[in-house]
Parts: C-alpha cells; sequence; structure tokens
C-alpha cells in the first residue's frame, strides 16, 4: 500500500498565528496548505513563511479561469517554489493543458467536486450527473491534460484507484478523526483515506482546532500508519 502524507492546513487569518502553527508542527509535518483565507490576508509572505520553516506549500486557490489566466497564475506561483497548485478541472481540457505545457510548473492537482457538496448540492448548481459520475469524468480529463493528481472525498478515491493505478496521485480532503457536525458532506477518517488510496490527506480544523495541535497531527500520522 502506499505511502499517505498529511498535509495540515494553515486556516488561519494571519501570518502570526500561522507562524505559531508551523512551530508545534515542527518536526513530524513536512507539507502545509495555505489556502484562500491566508494568502488574501497575507499574500506571497505565507508561502515565504512556511519555506523558512523547512516546509512544502501547497498553494489551494483552486484557479477557475481561461487558459491564459491560469496559465500565468501558476507561473508566478511557480517563481514562489511552491510543490503543487489546485485548479479546478471543471475549468476544461485546455486550461489544463496550458499549464501542463509550462517548461517549469509546481504539480497540478485538480478539483473534482467540493468535500462540501451532497448529492442535493451538486444537483443544484447546475450537475445533473450525480457525484460519482461527476468525479470520474473530471479525473479523467485531468489526467488526459496533464494533471499530476486529483482532488476528491475519499469515498471516491478508491474508485479512481482501481480505475487509474498509480497513474495519478489523489489528495483527499474532509478528513474527520471523528463525526462532526460541520460543513463537510462527506468525511471520512484518515485510516479510512489512506485505505482508500489516498496518497495525500489535508487536514484543517481536527489540527487547528484542536487544544494542542501537535498531539492531534500526531494521532493523525499514527492513523495514517
Amino acid at each position: 500500500m502506499q505511502k499517505t502524507e498529511l498535509i495540515a492546513a494553515l486556516d488561519t487569518d494571519s501570518l502570526k498565528s500561522a507562524g505559531h502553527l508551523i512551530d508545534k508542527l515542527e518536526g513530524s509535518v513536512k507539507f502545509f496548505k495555505v489556502g484562500s483565507v491566508l494568502f488574501t490576508a497575507a499574500g506571497p509572505a505565507a508561502v515565504d513563511l512556511v519555506h523558512k520553516r523547512g516546509g512544502r506549500v501547497f498553494l489551494d486557490l483552486k484557479f477557475h479561469d481561461i487558459p491564459n489566466t491560469v496559465k500565468g497564475a501558476v507561473k508566478h506561483a511557480e517563481a514562489m517554489g511552491v510543490y503543487s497548485v489546485s485548479l479546478h478541472l471543471s475549468g476544461g481540457g485546455e486550461m489544463l493543458k496550458a499549464c501542463a505545457d509550462l517548461e517549469k510548473r509546481p504539480k497540478l492537482w485538480g478539483i473534482t467536486v467540493l468535500t462540501s457538496f451532497d448529492e442535493y448540492g451538486l444537483f443544484r448548481a447546475g450537475f445533473r450527473g450525480g457525484i460519482d459520475k461527476t468525479v470520474k469524468n473530471l479525473a479523467a480529463l485531468g489526467l488526459a491534460n496533464g494533471a499530476d493528481g486529483v482532488v476528491c472525498s475519499p469515498l471516491e478515491a478508491w474508485r479512481l484507484r482501481n480505475i487509474h493505478g498509480a497513474k495519478i496521485k489523489l489528495i483527499t480532503p474532509g478528513i474527520r478523526p471523528e463525526a462532526r457536525g460541520d460543513d463537510q458532506k462527506r468525511a471520512v477518517t484518515p485510516a479510512a483515506a489512506r485505505e482508500a488510496g489516498a496518497d495525500f490527506i489535508v487536514v484543517g480544523r481536527p489540527i487547528t482546532a484542536a487544544p494542542d495541535p501537535a498531539v492531534a497531527a500526531a494521532a493523525i500520522l499514527k492513523e495514517l500508519k
């Protein structure tokens, strides 16, 4: 079975709080997600903060625009030295290929269906094929146009692993060590994500909101083993 890496989500609204969290996780976590909240609050300084602490950055800004615009954004992400970026696979094959064809670029991780969606929510958003079919089709589109990884719920990850094998990395958010009443509709435990074939799990609030983030991260890492 493949190794499953933990990405800790720096879902904070300031560099100071992000720095405190990184310090608490030093030595146990090497991948950190910089998302839209922290990036709009602090900009590229958030990426620099992780790099100065020896970490690697998943820049999760979910690019979705015309091909040339997203290509330019990915070029700037490469200049910042990030490990990977996210972009919506629903942006289409031309957008993906424009980024994949860059001479130098970070890993391209394609968003399929957000884990905040359930079947009804996806239908209301205009997708008529259901979650499983939509994820399957978008993943195939990503693989055909140069995506290095696919972001999906662990509930769909095992199907993609069975279809594509090791051809593509699977990144799974919506990880919850136990049931919580929040906005993640399709959440599973770290162990279940690993069993589903996830290469990376992205964990936010179970670490950031824990009384001791280091203890919470250690428990998740233990479960992944």
